[in-house]
């Protein structure tokens, strides 16, 4: 119970944050990807506030026994990188370029402009399910 809480407040926070920062406008996106035309460089004040989050985080995390809402941490390891993670990343940084929206960012613009960031998310199902139909077919 307090696992889906604290992912509930969470992702709400995260959700506003994005819609705060501008972040469900495609447009502004692409104009942060667009170094050579019209740089907008929003996005890279909003990755900023979160790498300085982050940093926080992670001198807080070696103090604490156990998280907070869960029984032990899960940090990553360098045996994390692997293939499919690699070609995931390129993957998501291409679809990314292109509609100019990544899964958070596609999720809340469905609430200010649910007819284009439909469009997206319904192509982002279909690939988090194929993945899941190629995953299971090397197995």
């Amino acid at each position: 119970m307090r696992t889906g809480i604290v992912s509930l407040a969470s992702g709400t926070l995260f959700g506003a944050g994005l819609a705060l920062g501008g972040m469900t406008d495609p447009a502004r996106v692409r104009g942060f990807l667009d170094i050579f035309g019209d740089w907008d460089p929003t996005l890279a004040f909003v990755m900023g506030g979160a790498v300085i989050v982050m940093a926080a985080a992670w001198r807080v995390v070696p103090r604490m026994a156990v998280p907070l809402a869960a029984e032990q941490f899960h940090l990553p390891s360098r045996s994390d990188l692997t293939p499919q993670l690699i070609g995931g990343a390129a993957l998501f940084g291409i679809g990314w370029g292109i509609a100019g929206l990544c899964p958070g960012p596609g999720i809340a613009a469905l609430v200010i402009e649910p007819g284009a960031a439909a469009i997206f998310v319904l192509a982002m199902l279909a690939g988090m399910t194929g993945v899941r139909f190629v995953e299971g077919a090397k197995s």
